[in-house]
């Protein structure tokens, strides 16, 4: 067991992730799992969390701290009048089911895969975000029917086994589509809110009884970094929606791409350093 002068740094880098994670939230629509998910992976390894099962654990708690920060933030950006309502009634079935199949897929896949599967979806929103032109547009308006649901499916998925709450991808799929980045990113709360809750479900199931998980974990979730973070993101969230909405296109899309690719970095460097 760590000194607890030790462990006493650790809790605090883990409220100034909580800050980061509920600016995060209300300036690009997403839930804080992009900074959430490598700082726990320090904080695990540095407890004694057994690599097997570390990243699962990073994932899942982010998932679950993702449910009230993205309640929040959508709130805040429904006010004032951001979001397209339409498209997340159109996912109301797609984003669960893809959250679910990636706790499915978590549950068999190693630490690895699922550190890669972070960095190369990182890395490639990351360069559409800063090499972004007005006219790489895949169409004039979103797809409907089949293509839509099964975009729901895999923003879903995929968000899933990063411990996202979708905003990453939501924001370049409906940017890709005409749509701009401001009720991009205010819909990608919403789209949180859809894969968080039942990723929750998704996370206790595919880690019960993992051996080597720490005290007051509920499979792949841990509560005690849940309660210090989340009240702390709550309170910040308002803060970076007012944010978002004082910035241009380009800026989000400019910060947005550097901070993947610092977090892709850093994975690569858990991987192979």
């Amino acid at each position: 067991m760590p000194p607890v002068a030790d462990l006493v740094l650790f809790a605090l880098a883990l409220v100034a992730a909580g800050v980061v994670s509920g600016l995060l939230a209300g300036i690009f629509g997403i839930g804080g799992g992009a900074i959430l998910v490598p700082v726990f992976y320090q904080v695990f390894g540095y407890l004694d969390v057994p690599e097997a099962v570390r990243m699962h654990l990073s994932i899942g708690t982010s998932i679950a701290i993702i449910v009230p920060t993205s309640i929040r933030s959508f709130t805040s950006h429904r006010l004032r009048g951001a979001v397209d309502t339409d498209l997340l009634k159109s996912w109301i079935v797609a984003l669960p089911f893809g959250a679910i199949l990636a706790s499915v897929i978590a549950a068999v896949i190693s630490s690895v895969g699922l550190r890669l599967i972070f960095v190369g979806i990182a890395l490639l929103v990351a360069l559409r975000m800063l090499f972004n032109r007005d006219t790489w547009r895949v169409g004039n308006d979103l797809p409907k029917g089949i293509g839509n649901q099964l975009a729901g499916v895999v923003i879903g998925t995929l968000s899933g086994l990063m411990g996202i709450g979708g905003g990453v991808l939501n924001n370049t799929y409906m940017t890709s589509f005409g749509r701009p980045i401001h009720q991009a990113v205010a819909t990608s709360s919403g789209v949180g809110v859809l894969i968080s809750i039942p990723g929750i479900v998704g996370y206790i199931w595919a880690g019960w009884g993992a051996p080597g998980l720490p005290p007051f974990s509920t499979g792949f979730i841990n509560w005690v970094a849940v309660a210090l973070i989340v009240p702390i993101a709550l309170v910040v969230t308002p803060w970076g929606v007012r944010l978002a909405h004082s910035m241009s296109k380009r800026q989000l899309e400019v910060g947005f791409g550097i901070f993947l690719i610092l977090v892709a970095l850093r994975f690569l460097a858990s991987i192979y350093g």
